[in-house]
């Protein structure tokens, strides 16, 4: 396994998504020691190399993509849990590693980023088998493949966002994984996506800190914000209140905060002092927004409203992807280990299930 790998791998590890930031107020939630207490959750250690989660709307199954090691070790795994016990009631081996990952409506195809080799494979979940596969042809100065990022999918199609600098999203028919359309100019490493339903756009964040606004029926980028202006930044992960219409992007980098912007006009409304936020999700049923705080290795749950935290969960070392249940009251977290002198991982990640009503 090469350096390059390694650090691609690391690189996308922090995934699983206007006015100036001197014009926004800043809120200030109730210190996380306070709120931090002991929770009801499940943990189960699963697999090395854990990434990105789905539910099945066919068989209520928990879909989780791994990647397996990331020395001497070939392929991946994709799990098939109990929602409830974690227990692992099916597995299915692939020859490319899996990393972001998403479920077509009925829940019966599983599609996954095969990132490392810049590809994207169809799953059919009730058997495991790959029932389709398109790899990019883009490559990077060095010959190596644009990672394949995340995914969303959108009216029969599938937007993957490509890491590299420039920046591309790939957009694929989901059913017979043909590429209809590339949206390039996309910036520095496109890291977040999500559709809005409320504005009838894709929004793409990336790692030259701006929000890329796209019109799904054209495919073009038809505006960039820069929620934080020319200070350095790299947004990450997307969540939207469509009531509100209010978006949460997380910032990784310098700023390490978490923005409330006007999913309109991109306006920036709040600059949440949330620390090094990864992961985000909005609960409107619970009226809740989760974040995960790698480097701190806690789950942040905040009331939506006042921006207060109300639980810090501890789930060391380093809690990554969420997903959250149909029903809004249960939510799944990814926490994976570190990685050793020779690429090795110290350990099995884990994958969290959190009863949101008994904490």
């Amino acid at each position: 396994m090469t350096k390059r790998t390694t650090a691609l791998a690391a690189l996308i590890a922090l995934a699983l998504t206007g006015c100036s930031a001197h014009q926004a107020t800043t809120a200030k939630p109730a210190p996380v020691a306070a709120a931090e207490q002991k929770s009801p959750v499940e943990q189960r250690e699963l697999s090395e190399g854990v990434y990105e989660m789905a539910l099945s709307q066919q068989n209520g199954a928990l879909y989780v993509a791994t990647a397996q090691g990331f020395k001497d070790v070939q392929g991946g795994v994709i799990y098939k849990l109990d929602p409830i016990s974690l227990k692992t009631i099916g597995q299915a081996h692939t020859d490319l590693k899996n990393f972001g990952a998403v479920m077509d409506p009925q829940g019966k195809t599983l599609y996954v980023t095969n990132s490392l080799d810049g590809g994207i494979s169809a799953i059919n979940v009730e058997d495991g088998k790959v029932l389709n596969r398109l790899m990019f042809s883009e490559r990077n100065e060095k010959g190596f493949p644009y990672g394949a990022r995340e995914i969303i999918l959108h009216d029969g199609l599938l937007y993957i966002g490509g890491v590299a600098d420039p920046a591309v999203i790939w957009v694929v028919d989901a059913k017979t994984l043909q590429l209809k359309k590339r949206i390039n100019n996309a910036g520095k490493w496109v890291t977040g996506l999500l559709y809005s339903a409320r504005t009838q756009r894709i929004y793409a964040a990336n790692g030259g800190g701006e929000i890329l606004v796209i019109n799904p029926k054209t495919n073009r980028i038809e505006k960039r914000w820069k929620p934080l202006g020319e200070k350095e930044a790299l947004l990450l992960n997307l969540a939207e209140d469509p009531a509100t219409g209010r978006l949460f992007v997380t910032d990784n980098g310098k700023a390490k905060t978490t923005l409330v912007l006007d999913i309109n006009t991109g306006k920036l409304l709040k600059n949440l002092e949330t620390g090094d936020t990864l992961a985000v999700k909005f609960n409107a049923k619970r009226n809740e927004i989760y974040l995960t705080q790698r480097e701190s290795g806690k789950l942040l749950i905040l009331d939506a409203s006042t921006y207060a935290v109300k639980k810090a969960l501890s789930l060391p070392p380093h809690p990554n992807s969420l997903l959250l249940s149909a029903d809004g009251q249960t939510l799944y977290v990814t926490v994976k280990q570190g990685f050793n002198k020779d690429h090795s991982t110290k350990g099995p990640d884990s994958i969290v299930r959190v009863p949101l009503a008994q904490l």
